[in-house]
């Protein structure tokens, strides 16, 4: 006997309660349950939104979200990652309250931070999927090597090591700190 399963969209996996095991992303129609981060990656992702929100405080470009909150890559059938930190400009959101659904546009900058378990074709796969939804730029955030790998929708990927300075003048305008100062 066939069963019949039914691929999930974007919209009905943002009304779906928080009853699971853990974080979920929706890969292609599909639930997909996730470990949860460990304290040191989240550490990091504390820090990239504290860099960035520090200088956003000062020059409003912008605003800094967090915590996996979810962006669909990908429709027919819909994927909804849950990038670690993204930026969108005021140009792309306006200013004032988040609705409390998924946003219809992708954010200029996402970060994720690489755990120990990550494998990179999984985090190639992700990065395609954020720049072929018109994301600007990507940054993986490497704590065992201290780098980060930038990715482009228009330019050559980069690696950074600890030393190199992080700017985006084109999406984040005067905004600059060291590789470094993310794993602080």
């Amino acid at each position: 006997m066939a069963t019949i399963t039914s691929l999930l969209t974007a919209e009905q996996y943002a009304v779906l309660p928080d009853s699971f095991d853990g974080p979920t992303e929706l890969i292609k129609g599909e639930l997909v349950t996730m470990s949860p981060a460990r304290p040191r990656h989240g550490e990091i992702c504390m820090r990239i939104v504290y860099l960035l929100t520090k200088f956003l405080e000062v020059t409003p470009l912008g605003r800094v979200v967090c915590n996996d909150s979810g962006m669909v890559t990908e429709r027919g059938p819909d994927t909804v990652r849950g990038p670690d930190v993204s930026y969108y400009s005021y140009k792309r959101v306006p200013k004032g309250p988040l609705p409390d659904g998924l946003l219809n546009v992708a954010p200029e900058l996402v970060f994720e931070v690489r755990s120990p378990n990550d494998r990179w074709s999984e985090l190639h796969t992700k990065v395609a999927e954020y720049l072929n939804a018109n994301v600007l730029a990507v940054c993986v955030l490497d704590d065992e090597t201290r780098t980060a790998h930038l990715y482009f929708a228009d330019r050559k990927p980069q690696v950074l090591s600890a030393e190199d300075e992080f700017t985006l003048p084109d999406i984040l305008g005067d905004f600059r700190v060291t590789i470094r100062q993310f794993f602080e």
